[in-house]
C-alpha cells in the first residue's frame, strides 16, 4: 500500500471517529445555561453546564432499574433539567426532593421527606401556597425545589414535574473554566 492510501485511510478513520463520537454526544447530552440565582450555591447565574439525557432513557425493557427506565429514573438529591410546567420558554433546572410515593413536608422552615429532615442544601424553606401540607407524590411526578429556595420558582408554586417533561441530569459544569465540577 502506498503512503497516500495509507495516509488517506488514517484520515478517513480519523474523521468517521469524530462524526461518531459528535453524533453519540448530540444524542446523549445537552448544553444548558443557568439563568438566575435559583441553584446558588451548586450553580451560579451565567454557568453553562452539560446535561446527560441517556441516563433517564425510556425503555420497554429495564436493564438496572425501575421499569419505564432503561438505568433508572431521577432519584432524590438529583439535579434535573425539565420543561417548564409555566409559560417560561426556557428549561428549568432544581434538585429532586421527592420520586413518586414519597411523603414531603414543610414545617418550621424545614423539608421532610417520609419523616426525615432533607439535607440536600441547608436553607429556611417556606411552604407557599401550591399545596396544603404534608402531601404524597403520585406516579411518573417528582417535586423539586431550588437550592436557593427564597429565589426558587419551583414545586411550591406551580405542583409536580411529571416524568414525561424532563430532559436529562446535570453532569458537568464546564463554562466557565473556573467552575469546571462533575456531578454524579
Amino acid at each position: 500500500m502506498t503512503a497516500f492510501r495509507r495516509s488517506f485511510r488514517d484520515t478517513a478513520e480519523t474523521i468517521v471517529t469524530a462524526v461518531l463520537i459528535f453524533v453519540a454526544l448530540q444524542a446523549t447530552t445537552q448544553s444548558f445555561e443557568i439563568d438566575g440565582s435559583s441553584m446558588v450555591p451548586t450553580f451560579k447565574d451565567g454557568q453553562r453546564l452539560l446535561v446527560n439525557r441517556f441516563v433517564y432513557a425510556e425503555s420497554s425493557v429495564s436493564l438496572m432499574g425501575e421499569p419505564g427506565y432503561l438505568f433508572h429514573g431521577p432519584q432524590r438529591g438529583d439535579v434535573i433539567v425539565f420543561a417548564p410546567p409555566t409559560d417560561s420558554e426556557t428549561d428549568f433546572v432544581k434538585r429532586v426532593i421527592g420520586v413518586p410515593g414519597d411523603e414531603i413536608d414543610i414545617r418550621f422552615g424545614n423539608v421532610y421527606v417520609n419523616g426525615v429532615a432533607a439535607d440536600y442544601v441547608d436553607v429556611n424553606t417556606d411552604p407557599r401556597g401550591y399545596f396544603v401540607y404534608p402531601i404524597t407524590v403520585p406516579e411518573n411526578e417528582y417535586y423539586v425545589l431550588g437550592d436557593n429556595r427564597r429565589a426558587s420558582n419551583d414545586s411550591r408554586n406551580w405542583g409536580y414535574v411529571h416524568a414525561d417533561d424532563i430532559v436529562g441530569r446535570a453532569w458537568v459544569v464546564y463554562w466557565p473554566a473556573s467552575s469546571f465540577a462533575l456531578f454524579n
